[in-house]
């Protein structure tokens, strides 16, 4: 179907605009009869193939609100002005739902309005809502989503929050060396013009103490060029897909990575089966949550051999990248006819695994950034020492 976006008047003359999806413009035209509106002229809107998506705890809230709502008996029109009104709401978010209470007015699904708006919407909320219309259970989806939701923003908050300190650290790190560098280690440049020759290493700190003393806006364009290019590398689709594997072939690191990305598929996977959408449907929607180039590029072949008639178990141990809990979980659903409890299990005990795993990730982190730290600051010591140490015993000798 097209979207249009037209101009119509109502039964009074009065002028009315909006978005509607329709066949062509003569089933335009009948739906907008329908709603008694004569259509004037219409033109035909390209897609969105931009834009800000709404954050997750946003989403949440939407979701959450929506189904209460209609919980409480109220009709879809009037719970999406309801949405609308919310004083809290930032006024980008209000004029989206407005955008789509309009399009809901006028006789289109909401998943459909949803999904007129770009990548505002996460796709597996439009599915999701797309099945619950289909089946008429709108209100228990929307409070489905409203939990998936708010867990993905938690989690997403601890990951931050965890960092924090990290960051903290690092900070400092480059606080501490700057001073070092740039006020400490040009104290000894007149001793250290006096001595004959100098150790390397302390010829190599001299070095960085006066680039970084005379030259030192250098360092932020080299920086930020190389930000700039980094960027740009990853953005190329083999880069970032070899990247990705890297990502999960690294010792330690990697066994934390995979259960982080296990739990998100899993957890995509329970909602959207739950909601009753076909496996293969389920399957591409969890696929696209997962964050990992090299591990999506592994679904094609697992579609394939679900449409060739191979359990999903068996296409899913074929997947590098996830861990044996997933399938095993899958192997008792499918064995006992209770996948989606199963799912259910393996996402809830995944996500528990997926938080300690950041939390074993930001433990291995701190003391890094502390051995960096202190390995930089040691060389220093021992650069600036080493060669005072020289003079006093070519001193000693002389007196000899």
């Amino acid at each position: 179907m097209t979207t249009y976006k037209y101009l119509a008047r109502n039964e009074q003359g009065k002028k009315v605009t909006g978005k509607l999806q329709a066949n062509d413009e003569i089933d335009l035209q009948a739906r907008l009869k329908n709603e008694n509106l004569y259509l004037e002229s219409a033109n035909e809107v390209v897609k969105k193939a931009l834009g800000k998506k709404i954050r997750a705890d946003r989403v949440a809230d939407f979701a959450r609100n929506l189904g209460k709502l209609i919980g409480a008996g109220v009709s879809l029109v009037r719970a999406l002005r309801i949405i609308c009104d919310d004083e809290t709401l930032r006024q980008k978010e209000r004029n989206l739902y407005e955008d789509v209470l309009k399009q809901v007015r006028t006789g289109v699904s909401l998943s459909e309005a949803m999904s007129m708006e770009g990548v505002a919407f996460p796709p597996m909320m439009i599915n999701m809502f797309k099945s619950a219309e289909a089946s008429g259970t709108l209100e228990a989806t929307a409070n489905q989503m409203a939990e998936y939701y708010s867990k993905e923003y938690k989690l997403y908050k601890k990951i931050k929050s965890s960092m924090t300190y990290p960051k903290i650290l690092g900070v400092l790190m480059v606080i501490v060396l700057a001073i070092i560098m740039g006020y400490v280690v040009p104290q000894f440049e007149d001793l250290f013009a006096q001595m004959e020759s100098l150790p390397v290493a302390t010829e190599i700190l001299l070095g960085i103490s006066d680039f970084l003393a005379t030259k030192w806006y250098l360092l932020i364009i080299y920086g930020i060029v190389a930000f700039i290019i980094i960027k740009l590398l990853f953005a190329i689709p083999t880069v970032r897909y070899h990247k990705d594997k890297i990502k999960i072939k690294m010792p330690k690191i990697g066994k934390l990575q995979k259960i982080i990305y296990t739990a998100r598929f899993s957890r995509t996977l329970a909602s959207l089966y739950n909601a009753g959408l076909p496996i293969i449907s389920c399957i591409t929607i969890a696929r696209d949550t997962i964050g990992n180039r090299y591990l999506e590029s592994q679904f094609d072949l697992v579609i394939k051999d679900i449409q060739a008639g191979q359990n999903l178990s068996d296409a899913l141990a074929k997947v590098d990248g996830f861990t044996k809990k997933l399938v095993s979980s899958v192997v008792v659903g499918e064995e006992t006819g209770t996948l989606d409890d199963m799912l259910n299990s393996a996402a809830d005990q995944l996500e528990y695994d997926s938080e300690m795993a950041v939390q074993s990730m930001v433990a291995m982190l701190e003391p890094m950034i502390i051995v960096v730290l202190a390995f930089m600051v040691g060389f220093i010591i021992v650069s600036v020492i080493q060669p005072i140490y020289g003079s006093y015993e070519a001193i000693a000798n002389s007196a000899k």
